[in-house]
């Protein structure tokens, strides 16, 4: 009997962008008979995240920041519409469960595994924060349930104190807070309502922002337009029946209505693979993005413990890097040190509100230098929003 080879089985736990990017780059860079590819995702949809920053504002139909996943992968790429249960380092293999939850689970072997299973917001890591979403004197906009809940919360208020928090570091998207600040003031204004408004900012660092060059153009601007910031403001406790915001520093602020940024936590699988920190975060090599102490297995976008930005943007240029190494492994060749190490770059936009914008880019060694707000950043980005689904998932860039 004739020898059977088996072509090796590269695994992508997470249909995000880092993980639709990756196994669309994998499907163009291998030949079939290289390497099999395939995608786990738990939902089967591709959610554009981003887009939910607009929805409270109405300036984002929520039906086009979703597509299935299926339409955006190649044909050769197996998805699995199911959840990891468990990973097992010692027999490479994921256990997933069965998508009706009735059924037996399954067994995957993998001879690569890469984890691109973003982070999931965590707010019951908040005392009185799970009551106070409940009661709906709290709102956040990381969820399209949640910014669709606070498009309507927006809608009914009419005055009072709008306090705008952090709830933890690190979370997704960290230029989210401020623009959502800037882009509510607008959206008051028009409104007739911020004469009428108080609107305070929190932030738990020294500064407005985690990058000092950035901290330095939004400060400015919250000052400009009649925006209290108030830094060192570490939330740890919300009393929702008296609407009290608490900090670690010791004081408290009544709101009328709170948005808040809830702490953000690793997948669960990562937390319940042992392979991550305490909190979820996958300890990742900031160069070759391997999780370290593990062979075979890599980490891209929000799961990773890297020192950069929890961003689709991150994910995306991460996963050019994880396709350069695994088809590098499965080819037997050396790793193109240009295209196989990340540097740490990040690029997005920042929106300042009243159609500006401003664009931060920076890597490991180069931090940014955002240039003064301007309709041509705002246009920019309203341009990648349309144009997200034709390149980014495909690929294409």
């Amino acid at each position: 009997m004739a020898n059977v080879i088996q072509r090796p089985t590269i695994a992508i736990v997470g249909g995000g962008v880092g993980g639709t990017v990756l196994a669309n780059l994998l499907a163009r860079q291998l030949d079939e008979d290289e390497a099999r590819l395939v995608l786990i995702d738990q939902s089967g949809h591709h959610l554009y995240q981003p887009g939910w920053l607009y929805l409270p504002f109405n300036g984002q139909d929520p039906e086009h920041l979703e597509r299935s996943e299926r339409s955006l992968l190649r044909h050769r790429i197996d998805l699995y519409v199911s959840r990891v249960e468990q990973v097992d380092v010692e027999t490479r293999s994921l256990r997933l469960a069965d998508p009706t939850g009735v059924g037996p689970t399954e067994r995957l072997h993998y001879d690569y595994l890469v984890f691109a299973s973003g982070a999931r917001i965590a707010p019951e890591e908040v005392p009185g924060l799970p009551e106070a979403l409940a009661q709906g004197s709290a709102h956040q906009f990381y969820t399209q349930e949640g910014a669709e809940r606070l498009r309507q919360a927006l809608h009914a208020f009419h005055d009072g104190h709008i306090a705008v928090a952090i709830g933890g570091i690190p979370y997704k998207c960290p230029p989210a807070p401020l623009e959502f600040t800037f882009l509510l003031e607008a959206y008051l204004r028009k409104r007739g309502l911020r004469e009428r408004t108080k609107l305070t900012y929190y932030s738990p660092l020294p500064r407005a922002f985690t990058i000092e060059s950035v901290s330095e153009l939004a400060a400015p601007l919250l000052a400009e337009r009649g925006i209290e910031s108030r830094i060192f403001f570490n939330v740890t406790e919300i009393d929702h029946q008296k609407r009290l915001l608490r900090s670690l520093e010791g004081e408290e602020d009544r709101y009328d209505l709170l948005v808040i940024v809830p702490p953000h936590r690793g997948a669960l699988i990562a937390e319940q693979s042992g392979l991550a920190d305490a909190q979820g975060w996958l300890p990742t090599d900031r160069a070759t993005l391997e999780v370290k102490g593990q062979e075979g297995i890599f980490a891209l976008g929000d799961v990773t413990d890297l020192p950069v930005s929890k961003s689709g943007s991150a994910a995306h240029f991460e996963a050019a890097v994880v396709a350069e190494r695994l088809s590098a492994a499965i080819r037997m060749r050396t790793v193109n040190p240009r295209e196989g190490c990340y540097d740490g770059r990040v690029m997005c936009f920042m929106e300042t509100g009243y159609a500006q914008a401003t664009r931060i880019e920076f890597d490991y060694e180069h931090p940014p230098v955002p240039p003064k707000p301007g309709w041509f950043y705002h246009l920019e980005k309203m341009l990648f929003n349309k144009a997200y689904w034709y390149l980014v998932p495909p690929a294409r860039v």
